[in-house]
């Protein structure tokens, strides 16, 4: 055989190889990607994940938000919480959004109005996210009405803020939500909102709280962001996730709160990859209509 047809059959073989490793891939990619946003110099991308049994319908929607400080992180961080959530009949989006805080850092010489601004931004993102969802809600065959959203750090800020802000005072880009839209319930990985009386009987929705309770980033209690003294530009005040379980109850709204005992911020997103079984049956019960107040200390490891 001379050089040119050997030549010719190892560019058949790397050519057979590589359509076997497209085809591959193209099986294995269980979500497609959609641009729900686009700027003037950017535009913002979801991964979507559709149940996998295809002959359900009304399904739930989860949307989820990654952190990072709203400087980092990128949305396959849900990934996992994706594939988990399209096993069991559950529509799901893990979204970008803007990373205001990138190359800025998100700690105590972060000016107050900055921190907001970025709280804001990313719930705005949410908005837009959700309102590009809800009409595409009979292509992908979820229910308008059982949308719930997810979050951990500043993800859990983000989903926080995007439910009890006023949308059509804080929007930032051009709030695309129907007026009466209000999502089904929460879950809140280490997140915190910055005025417990945003939330009212009217506006509140049940949710799941995780929390390390000695969390030394976002406070687990009502206190400052990052711990800052108030002699810092960075200084915050925040509610963390027990006193928004306490107040949701005092509300009669159904709200559950995992706290681990001892936990840092390292359990902000436990849940989302880890007993992800808690998750879904929070949003089973409250799809079914249940009223319940759950408060467990837990005892786990972060590794």
């Amino acid at each position: 055989m001379n050089v040119i047809s050997k030549r010719f059959l190892s560019l058949k073989t790397l050519l057979f190889l590589s359509l076997i490793f497209a085809a591959s891939s193209a099986k294995s990619q269980d979500f497609q990607t959609l641009t729900y946003l686009k700027g003037d110099t950017a535009s913002l991308q979801l991964d979507l994940f559709l149940p996998q049994d295809k002959s359900v319908k009304d399904v739930p929607l989860m949307i989820f938000v990654h952190g990072g400080g709203f400087s980092g992180g990128n949305r396959t961080a849900g990934h996992s919480f994706g594939k988990y959530l399209s096993k069991n009949n559950v529509a799901y989006a893990t979204i970008t959004y803007t990373l205001s805080r990138k190359g800025k850092g998100f700690g105590c010489d972060t000016p107050q109005e900055d921190k907001i601004m970025a709280m804001r931004l990313a719930a705005s993102e949410l908005w837009e996210a959700t309102a590009f969802l809800l009409k595409k809600a009979d292509e992908i065959g979820f229910d308008k009405e059982k949308v719930f959203i997810s979050g951990s750090s500043a993800g859990g800020e983000a989903v926080l803020h995007a439910a009890y802000l006023d949308r059509a005072k804080m929007s930032l880009h051009g709030n695309s939500l129907p007026k009466d839209f209000k999502y089904k319930g929460m879950i809140s990985g280490a997140g915190a909102i910055i005025d417990l009386n945003l939330i009212t009987k009217e506006t509140a929705m049940p949710t799941l709280f995780f929390h390390g309770n000695v969390d030394n980033v976002v406070p687990f209690v009502t206190a400052s962001h990052h711990y800052c003294g108030p002699e810092r530009v960075g200084w915050m005040m925040l509610f963390g996730s027990e006193p928004i379980y306490n107040h949701l109850k005092s509300l009669n709204v159904s709200a559950q709160l995992q706290a681990f005992v001892g936990g840092k911020h390292e359990f902000a997103g436990w849940y989302f990859h880890r007993k992800q079984d808690v998750l879904l049956n929070f949003m089973n019960k409250v799809v079914a209509g249940e009223q319940f107040f759950i408060f467990e200390e837990v005892v786990e490891s972060a590794k």
